[in-house]
């Protein structure tokens, strides 16, 4: 005879699966939307998901809210593996009651949370949600700011990945904002503090959810999100890609797969890559594609401010960061969300042990009024706080320009580069010949035969690695098609590197 509490389990957790119930789960599959454990069997490895808090049910009896309780409260929390390495997750589940946070959702995510800490396990949030539970009042809003809480101990401890895949408004979007990658799908999720409707009553813009915080948005303009997806199944395959780069906790080295592309491959194509003409621009990402392991990279930050790029990649089988100054966009000079894009992606791979490569050809800093009055100096700063600051391998290769403040900024020797290469086509000075010809010979500047004369003598004697290289600044002046050895060599070496920061509670970045 069946026990009745045997029985029981079975119900349970059948009505847990069923979330808010069939008619709920068809309109989030006609919405183009998975349901929160349709989307944890494609993020998980297969079999590999532990549940906690299934039973768990909100205790709010006010506003009928005492006949409205479903198994595991709106979302579904626990952990399971990526590519056979343990994860902690938490699904929000929009069917019920729109995924709104509870006291007792909210306990769920922080129980993950926590017990990833210990343990030293990455935590994955699938965020689909409507935001507070308005019938519960302050006990909704005190479970955000528990979470708020847990973002902050995690950091830097191990990873945060967020995925939106529905509505996150209001207070919601702060768990999101202080995790460390923010995916987004198109069409079908947005983020924003304030919705249009209050946005209409209080400044009179009228603009739509997606115009306000939809996943282009945030991915091309104010860059709060890193990648953009066309839909769920795409955004939960690039966690997966993501993962693979990145160690579980600040206390692992990043991680290496075997690799059948050799260190020693010569990429002859570097050779020609750098124009004759110093201001027509080339692709850095051909010179990218080049020195990495085959079709390794994955770019973060895709669609805001190109003019930089970010991204992970493999070197000889080893996950390393990216950073590279883009001439085609904005001839690669460093602007405010340039600065921001890297300054954030340079402190995350320091965080968690991740390899830095640089690659510059920066003319220096975005002039301008609206540079200056957005704060382009403190935002400038965060960038060279960060390289200042890594303590990480980080191994640097000038291809062509190195002007000004910029050169010093991106991990120059004097942040403590430990190994600074450049090509022969490297220009390394103040500024740009003919600049410098019109500042140092001012009374020539009317005749343009005798500053261009000028401007030829400047770029003679600074368009070229050899003056740095003569006081150490550069360790090695290499050719091109050699990059890819000399880089992944050094960076072996690097592998023993030990670094310590002087003791203090904390740093004060220039925010």
């Amino acid at each position: 005879m069946t026990s009745p509490n045997v029985t029981m389990l079975e119900q349970k957790r059948a009505a847990a699966r069923l979330g808010g119930g069939e008619k709920r789960i068809d309109t989030q599959h006609s919405k183009g939307k998975l349901t929160a454990r349709e989307r944890l069997e494609i993020l998980l490895d297969p079999n590999s998901f532990e549940e906690w808090d299934m039973f768990v049910e909100h205790r709010c009896t006010d506003f009928g809210m005492a006949e409205q309780t479903i198994p595991g409260d709106g979302v579904v929390t626990g952990y399971g593996q990526i590519n056979g390495r343990p994860v902690f997750v938490f699904s929000q589940d929009f069917t019920v009651l729109g995924g709104s946070l509870s006291e007792t959702h909210a306990a769920k995510i922080v129980k993950v949370m926590d017990q990833a800490m210990k343990t030293g396990i990455p935590v994955i949030g699938l965020n689909d949600s409507g935001g507070a539970r308005i019938q519960e009042g302050v006990a909704s809003l005190g479970g955000y700011a528990e979470v708020f809480q847990r973002n902050v101990d995690a950091s830097g401890v191990v990873p945060q990945i967020s995925v939106i895949m529905g509505p996150c408004a209001g207070g919601a979007v702060y768990s999101p904002a202080m995790t460390d990658f923010i995916f987004m799908v198109e069409g079908s999720s947005y983020m924003y503090v304030t919705g249009p409707d209050v946005v209409k009553t209080v400044t009179h813009e009228d603009v739509s959810h997606e115009d306000l915080g939809g996943a282009s948005t945030h991915a091309k303009k104010s860059g709060v999100a890193h990648k953009a997806y066309a839909n769920d199944v795409e955004a939960l395959m690039g966690v997966r890609t993501l993962m693979s780069y990145l160690p579980q906790s600040c206390d692992d080295k990043a991680p290496e797969i075997a690799t059948d592309d050799p260190i020693t491959r010569k990429a002859p194509a570097l050779d020609r890559i750098i124009p004759a003409n110093p201001n027509q621009p080339y692709n850095m990402k051909h010179v990218i594609s080049h020195i990495i392991d085959d079709d390794s990279f994955f770019e973060i930050h895709p669609d805001f401010a190109g003019n930089i790029i970010t991204g992970f990649a493999r070197m000889g089988g080893q996950s390393v960061a990216i950073i590279a100054n883009q001439p085609m966009v904005l001839a690669g000079c460093l602007d405010i969300n340039a600065s921001r894009k890297a300054a954030r992606f340079v402190r995350f791979a320091d965080a968690f042990n991740i390899p830095l490569i640089t690659l510059v050809d920066v003319p220096g800093f975005m002039p301008g009024t609206a540079q200056e009055y957005g704060g382009i100096i403190a935002h400038g700063a965060k960038l060279l706080f960060a390289y200042a600051e890594a303590n990480v391998p980080k191994v640097t290769l000038i291809t062509r320009k190195a002007y000004g403040g910029a050169y010093d900024v991106m991990s120059s020797k004097h942040l403590r580069g430990d190994v600074n290469y450049a090509w022969p086509t490297a220009e390394i000075a103040v500024m740009g010949s003919e600049g410098a010809a019109r500042i140092i010979f001012r009374a020539d500047s009317d005749d343009p035969e005798k500053l261009k004369q000028r401007s030829d003598d400047y770029r003679a004697k600074f368009a070229n690695p050899f003056i740095a290289a003569k006081r150490g600044y550069i360790d090695d002046v290499i050719m091109p098609n050699n990059s890819r050895f000399r880089l992944a060599r050094a960076l072996n070496m690097l592998k023993g590197k030990r670094a310590s920061r002087p003791q203090r509670k904390h740093d004060n970045l220039p925010l």
